[in-house]
């Protein structure tokens, strides 16, 4: 079960004690924000998509979309969201429940700038009625992104 996969891999982190499982789903930004009591731009969602033979993951707040122009720009190919299939079997977790945590290898992770405003984000933690607080330094530790990207449209535009 991928959300325990997550909380052994927190777990080398000292961090598995801070997930939070929920009664009910959190497995879209309002119902994660909802559960955990908090805005929905804190909630750090993980967008997985697929470039040609790549698969990436952009972990960004709740609150904003991807820009296609940034994202071909950073990453020299369009956007293309994975399916429910394609994301088990590309990062490890389904839809609902995918975090930058205990991903399968290959997957490169990436954080948005659009993090930067919070002190503490809440991505899921491997399952859809899941999360983990943590600062920025942390999810930066356990996520160990291959970069910090710009691909979000601002919440104003």
């Amino acid at each position: 079960m991928s959300i325990e996969r997550v909380k052994a891999y927190l777990a080398r982190y000292g961090l598995a004690e801070r997930i939070r499982e929920f009664e009910a789903s959190s497995a879209t930004v309002e119902l994660a924000a909802q559960a955990a009591g908090v805005e929905p731009g804190r909630i750090a969602k993980s967008l997985s998509f697929k470039l040609e033979e790549r698969t990436v993951l952009v972990v960004a707040a709740g609150d904003v979309k991807v820009d296609n122009a940034k994202y071909k720009a950073a990453f020299g190919g369009k956007a293309k969201m994975l399916t429910a299939e394609e994301a088990v079997e590309r990062t490890g977790h389904a839809v609902g429940g995918v975090c930058p945590f205990a991903v399968k290898e290959g997957t490169e992770v990436y954080l948005d700038e659009s993090l930067w405003r919070f002190e503490t984000v809440l991505p899921a933690a491997g399952s859809s009625n899941s999360c983990v607080e943590l600062t920025l330094p942390e999810l930066e530790r356990c996520a160990r992104p291959a970069a910090w990207v710009d691909v979000c449209r601002s919440r104003e535009g």
